[in-house]
């Protein structure tokens, strides 16, 4: 069922009998980890800055000395900075003073005007729960940009801002195992126009989706309708209907690889981090449902079982995570549903931090009633918040692998 916009009355949030039980997943792991939305750090700015930097290459050659020798020149070594924004997350709640009263107001069976007899509605303070369910929604963005976000720190108050998640800042230790990449596509109604050479049933994943509606990124599809080799459609399932883009530009995309993830691969992607430095404190691997059956999978192919090489039950700041071992220490393994399918990410925790604007007299994240303009209560959830990720190099992403 879908949720309502504007004030909550009796009509559009109408109550029923018996225990209530949740339809939408609220586990926010990776945030919950490195703070939540009451940890971390603060800024005054919108923009918030850390630094970051490394020591010279060790060797003797160019550094012996002789006995007896003045010093050499001097040498210092220069910090480098990055940056991110803290991005707005703002929710406003009304509920009308009738939706409040009636809490015994049940409405069984459930057709209009929903005015039923007393009952055992669970809700006793309708305003206070629709508080709670915004700030878990705001939770789960908060989570899903932390991972997903694409950087935007515009000039003016038109565009808003946007931090930047971990996936995107990756750069060194990047690994790209896809079939085949697109970009710069665009769409029109259900239709993707970019030259390509898909064939109908192909999986593809974006990674990109602008402004067009009905897909997310890292979420899996299947292409249907291809007729030329400049455009396709895609769709839920293998031959489904297609589904509405709506109009969109600077579409990207990419069809992931056939080929069974193996721990060598696994293994050759963590070196890779490892001989660029990183991986140096609390490291974890960060999978998506596909990624965590496709490591036991593979774990337990090459050694004839994964038991005494993925253990269950441990925690990183009250998350549950398996740990994986590896040629290159122990890893945590956190599953995570907002990890693109097809992706592995392995993470520094100990780099990791949320970072909360402080409002004066408020605090990084509140509850504030609003003006009165009628017979209802409104509040609005309020809170800037973005990444700090330490240094990129001491992450790493795997990607386009098989779904």
């Amino acid at each position: 069922m879908s949720g309502i916009t504007g004030i909550g009355t009796t009509f559009n949030l109408p109550n029923y009998h018996g225990e209530l039980f949740a339809l939408t997943p609220d586990e926010t792991p990776f945030l919950s980890a490195i703070g939540g939305l009451t940890g971390g750090g603060q800024t005054s700015s919108v923009e918030f800055e850390w630094q970051t930097y490394d020591l010279r290459d060790p060797n003797q050659q160019t550094r012996v000395r002789v006995e007896g020798a003045t010093a050499p020149g001097a040498e210092g070594r220069v910090r480098s900075n990055v940056r991110n924004v803290a991005q707005i997350h703002q929710e406003k709640v009304s509920v009308s003073y009738t939706k409040q009263a009636t809490s015994g107001q049940v409405t069984t069976p459930s057709s209009a005007p929903y005015r039923g007899v007393d009952g055992s509605n669970p809700i006793s303070n309708e305003l206070d729960w629709q508080v709670q369910q915004a700030i878990k929604s705001i939770a789960l963005d908060v989570n899903w940009s932390f991972i997903n976000g694409k950087y935007a720190n515009p000039t003016t108050n038109a565009t808003p801002r946007q931090t930047r998640g971990i996936l995107e800042a990756i750069v060194t230790n990047k690994t790209d195992k896809s079939g085949v990449s697109y970009t710069g596509a665009t769409s029109a109604t259900d239709t993707i126009t970019v030259t390509h050479a898909l064939s109908n049933g192909d999986k593809v994943v974006f990674d990109n989706t602008d402004v067009a509606t009905g897909i997310v990124a890292g979420r899996v599809y299947y292409v249907v309708n291809v007729s030329t080799t400049v455009s396709f459609k895609v769709a839920l399932t293998a031959g489904g209907a297609p589904i509405t883009l709506g109009t969109a530009s600077n579409i990207a995309l990419h069809r992931p690889s056939t080929a069974a993830l193996a721990v060598d691969d696994v293994n050759t992607f963590i070196q890779g981090i490892y001989d660029n430095g990183g991986l140096n404190g609390m490291p974890v691997l960060l999978v998506n449902s596909s990624q965590k059956l496709a490591i036991t999978k593979a774990y337990a192919s090459a050694y004839g079982q994964a038991h005494g090489l993925i253990n269950a039950g441990e925690r990183i700041a009250g998350v549950a995570v398996d740990r994986i071992v590896t040629d290159f220490g122990d890893f945590g393994l956190m599953l995570e549903r907002n990890m693109p399918q097809d992706s592995i990410a392995a993470v520094t925790m100990s780099q990791l931090r949320p970072v909360f604007l402080n409002t004066p007299g408020k605090g990084v994240f509140f509850e504030e009633a609003l003006a009165k303009t009628g017979a209802s209560d409104d509040v609005q959830i309020y809170g800037e918040i973005g990444l700090e990720y330490g240094s990129e190099r001491s992450h790493g992403l795997l990607k386009g692998l098989k779904v």
